[in-house]
Parts: structure tokens; sequence; C-alpha cells
């Protein structure tokens, strides 16, 4: 057989993990120092045990443990050495420090993005703020609510997100214990300016709405019910705006004079908006003075492509059982599937971008995870997934002595 008749490179797993430059961990692995006391399960053997943990949606540590032995002649291509054993894994995800695997996200982030052709285009920035709970079976990370009758008390880790709408990816995520408040989320978050931002009731601030009005960013929300305001003006609507569900559209005063000091006051449009479908009135306040009040909702509308991502990674990856019970242990393994999802929708945009095939997410990372030690080229591949491979031929493998 011939040398160029199949690919003797690398596997698919192999291929992913190339986007991941070895600068941005080397740095962040000095930066925390995250190899100390480490003699052979290093920073870069641990990203790749639990990336492989969740393309492959293991749920527990012998899962994990005995797939990689079953790939161990195909280890020397990820990079390990030899298949680690329980013990060390579940020790490195109790100590070894999470921020790390938070940076890394972050850092491949910022690293691919930019360099995606069009992803500098003229569209308008909108991002979106939300957050979604990730139950937990311990009370390893304090929920939200009251206990049971029993006492019993389950934990959950809380993910708030800033979702990029262009690039259909969270560029922001910060992850803490259930109980704790949306709002602190905002004070950590930075938006550029002149972007568009929509978010939830629960992250409602005044103080934040007159920063971002000083940063020109438009922010979209929805009004809470028991929120005090003074109507300053109200706007006429045409017969257009009313056939299609607006009933006010009108300037107002947000926040109580006596208290502004505790509260400061906000300059808003309200808008009331019938939505036929469900049967109820909607009200959204605004920033833009200037905008249509229909394309308000609009915005606001697209709201929900951020629950379409928490669907699909909670749908796609293993976020039921954790290969540890401390919050770091936790952590590592949220951050690790953070980092797959980006690498897939990474992937799934550049051989869009290519013009060639349009895939679903779902598919696509399915596709993946069934051909993840597939020696094959992944780009082409994944542009004619049927010719190649038809055209596809395993290297031969090589005869061992029997002793």
């Amino acid at each position: 057989m011939r040398k160029h008749n199949f690919f003797t490179g690398q596997p698919i797993f192999s291929q992913l993990l190339q986007f991941i430059p070895n600068s941005i961990l080397m740095r962040l692995t000095k930066k925390h120092s995250t190899d100390r006391y480490y003699k052979k399960f290093k920073t870069r053997d641990h990203l790749v045990t639990m990336l492989y943990q969740a393309a492959f949606q293991c749920t527990s540590l012998r899962e994990l443990t005995s797939g990689l032995q079953a790939n161990s002649s195909r280890l020397l291509h990820l990079g390990l050495t030899n298949t680690p054993r329980r013990s060390t894994i579940a020790e490195a995800n109790a100590n070894r420090k999470a921020e790390f695997f938070e940076e890394l996200f972050h850092e491949l982030y910022r690293h691919l993005y930019p360099f995606l052709p069009d992803s500098q285009s003229k569209q308008e920035s909108l991002y979106i703020i939300d957050s979604t709970t990730i139950s937990l079976f311990s009370n390893a990370m304090k929920g939200a609510g009251r206990p049971k009758m029993t006492g019993q008390h389950k934990g959950g880790a809380k993910a708030n997100v800033l979702y990029e709408a262009l690039e259909q990816q969270p560029c922001f995520v910060r992850l803490t214990p259930a109980a704790t408040h949306d709002l602190t989320f905002l004070k950590q978050v930075s938006v550029p300016p002149n972007s568009i931002v929509v978010i939830d009731k629960a992250y409602i601030n005044h103080t934040q709405f007159n920063q971002w009005n000083e940063e020109a960013i438009t922010w979209i929300t929805r009004q809470k019910v028991d929120a005090y305001y003074d109507i300053l003006q109200q706007n006429e609507l045409s017969a257009d705006h009313k056939s299609n569900g607006l009933i006010s559209d009108e300037l107002i005063v947000m926040g109580r004079p006596g208290n502004k000091k505790v509260t400061p006051l906000v300059k808003a449009r309200r808008i009331v908006f019938y939505d036929k479908s469900k049967n109820r009135n909607f009200v959204f306040i605004t920033n833009d003075m200037g905008i249509d009040a229909l394309q308000v909702t609009q915005y606001y509308k697209k709201r929900w492509k951020i629950e379409m991502l928490f669907k699909r990674i909670k749908q796609r990856y293993q976020l039921r059982y954790f290969l540890g019970e401390s919050p770091n242990a936790i952590k590592i393994q949220i951050w690790s599937i953070l980092i797959c999802d980006l690498l897939i929708n990474y992937v799934k945009k550049v051989v869009e971008r290519a013009g060639q095939r349009r895939w679903s997410y779902a598919n696509l990372a399915a596709m993946v995870k069934h051909h993840l030690m597939t020696y094959i080229k992944l780009i082409p591949f994944l542009i004619n997934p049927e010719k190649a491979l038809l055209d596809y031929k395993p290297p031969n493998p090589q005869l061992r002595l029997q002793i």
C-alpha cells in the first residue's frame, strides 16, 4: 500500500488539541503554579484527560480510565505517556487550581474568535447576560432556596454568562454557588462601548444602568412588576404599531426621588407590548430613545438564544454526575466542558465559513465524538464525511512479538 493512500497524522482529538496554543498553556501553568508537586500528571495531561471526559460524557472515574486504556495505543498522539489512575485524577481534581481552567477558557476565546473570517463584520454587537443553575447531589456548593423538611439541602453551581449573539458563543463566564445573587456578576463583566446588552430582570441595577449610559451602551430588559416610576412623556403610536401589538410607548424616570441617594434615578423608555401567541402583556425598558419600539421587542426576543446555549450544554455534556464532590473538582469539570464546547463550536464556524457545509451543533458534536480517535483530517472530513470515510484506510497495525 502506498503511503499517500491513507492519513498517517494525528487522530481527530489530537487535531482539536492543536487549537490550544502551547504558549498559553505554559504561561498559565507558570502563573498558577499548577505543575508544582506533580511528577508525572502534569497540567496538560490533566487538561487532555478532562477534555476526553467531556467529549465522551464519562460518568465516573472508572469509565474515564477504562476509556483511556481502550485507546492506550493512541495516547502518545495526545501527549499522554501513560494512563492516569483513578486516584491520580481524583487528587488532581481536588487540588489543582480551577482558576487555571477558567483563565484558559477566556484566553482561548480571545485567541480563536478574533481570527475567524468575518468575525469583525459590520453587524451590530449584541450581548446577552443570563445565568443557569446546575443541580448537585451534595451540598458542596450552596444551593438556592430553603432546605427540605428532612433538613437535606442539595447544592448547586450557577454559571453567569455573557453571550456574544453574533458568534453564538459565551465570551465571559463566572461559576459561583447557586445561592449567589446574579447582580454580583455585573461588577465583573465588561461590555464594549456602542454595544447592545439584553438582560433578564434579575440583573436590574440603577447604578449599572447609569454607568452603561455614560459608556454609550444600549441596554434592554423587562420591568419588574413592583417597580416605581414617573411618566414624563407619552409617545404617539402609529396604526402599524398598534396592529402589531404595541399598547404604549412612554418616557419615564425610574426610582423614588426621596431615595435617590440609595437607588439612583434612571431615565428610560417604557414599552408595553401585547403578545397574541401567549395572550399576555410584556413591559420592556431601555435607554435607547430613538429606536423603533417594535425593534426593542425583537432584540429582547433574541435573549432566548442564550437559553439554546444552556440547553445544548446540559443535553450534550455530562453535568449530572461529577468526578469529585469538592467545589474545585466540580468547577474543573464544568470549565473542561465549556472548553470542549468552545473547540467544537469553533470547528463548526470554520467549516461553515469555508462555504462548504452547514452543520447543526448536535450532529457535528456527535460526529466528532464517534470519530474522536480516528486518524483522518478533521476539516475535510467534516466538509464531506461520506467521501472521506469511503476513501479512508487506517494505518497498518504494527505487529508485536509474543513473548
